[in-house]
């Protein structure tokens, strides 16, 4: 039976004109599961480097009981698995280039705070790519996927969330409606189960969502892509060479040449 290509006419249809996508339970159960437990564990190793002052790789944001991590590719091999995973690379080889280089990947792990504030922005450097703008918004730079780990079916955990269409123009939110607690009109979250990727072009406003349920928790992994001929992440200089020498030939690909050891002469 000859698969579907992927994004098909739909989905490349809603993305360019709403600037994201949802693949609903694109993981399975047992991945999730297996991907939320190596992630606390993951997150317990880190957080004690941190508190001891053990120097690692990446960055570790703790708040209380929550914790953002930054570049995880060397944390499991889970995690490496999930950057170049068949049920994704089609995606982003499809949305943004056929030859993507890795931007940078996160995980976080969060419990609230209940009644917190939102946080809007946009992504890419320079404040967002400003600069690029033109009359029909940025140009697509960057492609982020996020993993929902943790079930956000319902709204009030923290759901991603996001204004529809907005990629397309140069115009900005209202400052006031920013600062809101809460979503503006025009303003969605994106409710979906476990094993769910949400896709979204960088000139997107979104921003975590609020927090009004008990229970629950966020629990997320964020992949980012860029053209080959970008550098606009610093994560390709956070690992060892010995961990950019390891990968398989396929998977150097998404990584700029000058990295490995010796160097790679090419072009994407």
């Amino acid at each position: 039976m000859t698969l579907t290509a992927k994004p098909d006419n739909a989905e490349r249809f809603f993305f360019e004109n709403n600037g994201y996508l949802v693949l609903e339970r694109l993981l399975s159960a047992d991945h999730v599961c297996a991907l939320r437990e190596e992630l606390e564990r993951v997150v317990t190793r880190r957080r004690e480097q941190q508190a001891k002052g053990i120097p690692h790789t990446g960055m570790t944001d703790v708040r209380g009981e929550d914790t953002r991590i930054f570049y995880i590719l060397e944390d499991s091999p889970l995690f490496l698995e999930l950057l170049d995973s068949p049920r994704i690379m089609p995606y982003v080889t499809g949305l943004l280039n056929s030859r993507p280089h890795h931007h940078a990947s996160d995980a976080i792990v969060e419990r609230g705070p209940k009644g917190r504030g939102m946080g809007w922005h946009i992504d890419g450097h320079d404040e967002g790519y400003r600069g690029l703008r033109g009359g029909s918004g940025t140009p697509l730079l960057q492609l982020k996927v996020g993993y929902y780990l943790s079930d956000m079916t319902e709204p009030g955990r923290g759901n991603l969330c996001v204004i529809p269409g907005n990629h397309k123009t140069p115009s900005e939110p209202d400052p006031p409606d920013l600062q809101k607690t809460d979503l503006f009109p025009g303003a969605v979250q994106i409710c979906a189960p476990p094993g769910s990727a949400i896709l979204f072009h960088n000139a997107l406003w979104h921003s975590h969502g609020p927090w009004t349920r008990d229970d629950g928790a966020r629990i997320m992994l964020y992949y980012a892509y860029e053209h080959p001929w970008m550098m606009a992440s610093a994560e390709h200089w956070g690992y060892s060479r010995a961990f950019h020498n390891s990968l398989s030939p396929e998977r150097r690909k998404l990584f700029h040449g000058f990295v490995f050891d010796p160097p790679e002469y090419r072009w994407g």
